[in-house]
């Protein structure tokens, strides 16, 4: 039994969660080559188990950081991906990404994702970085945090928009006044915007 075909195996077995899954990509990672470790993230991907591209994922958010042809697969093809189950994976594989470039220099990249036809790689940000200003960065400088968010307050996207609404809900916990200042200027009478509002301002009302 070759080593895409134990991987595999070994994932599939995964029905609930991605601890497993995560924790299987790690040991990919760690146990080849870069190179290597990409070869066999293109292979479980053309696999037809969620659970298989799902590992495949996570090496690819792993890789990322130093292989811009990895980024831009995540990007225009993982976010094709018609199963839910990669699209979370997506956004913590974007999130890893961060992490390992540093979350002030990924900012142009960010930036482009939130700006992308897409959904799914809209999404990708606005979720995979949940808790924003849990994160380097953002942690010091949360407006910034709050205006790219606030950017797609009315995205023609409700699968976006729930994000974003969640998003600047959990940044409320802490930055109350800063979330407040920032919904007072939204035009709710936009019925896509005010659906954000009433998530971002879940906490405001208490």
């Amino acid at each position: 039994m070759d080593t895409i075909e134990k991987l595999i195996m070994r994932v599939q077995k995964t029905q609930h969660g991605f601890l497993d899954i995560q924790e299987t990509a790690a040991e990919v990672v760690a146990g080849y080559p870069a190179r290597e470790s990409l070869r066999i993230a293109r292979q479980l991907y053309a696999s037809d188990m969620y659970q298989a591209r799902s590992l495949a994922v996570f090496i690819f958010g792993a890789c990322a950081a130093h292989s811009k042809a990895t980024l831009k697969f995540l990007k225009r093809h993982v976010s094709q991906d018609a199963d839910w189950h990669v699209q979370e994976i997506l956004a913590k594989a974007f999130d890893r990404y961060c992490a390992d470039v540093g979350y002030c220099q990924a900012l142009p990249v960010i930036k482009d994702w939130l700006a992308d036809s897409s959904p799914n790689v809209r999404r990708a940000i606005t979720e995979g970085l949940r808790i924003w200003t849990g994160r380097p960065y953002f942690q010091d400088h949360p407006q910034v945090a709050v205006q790219l968010l606030s950017q797609l307050r009315n995205d023609e996207s409700e699968y976006v928009r729930k994000s974003v609404g969640n998003a600047l809900r959990d940044i409320s916990r802490k930055h109350r006044e800063l979330v407040k200042n920032e919904l007072l200027h939204w035009d709710i009478s936009d019925r896509r915007t005010k659906q954000t509002y009433k998530l971002a301002g879940r906490f405001l009302q208490k």
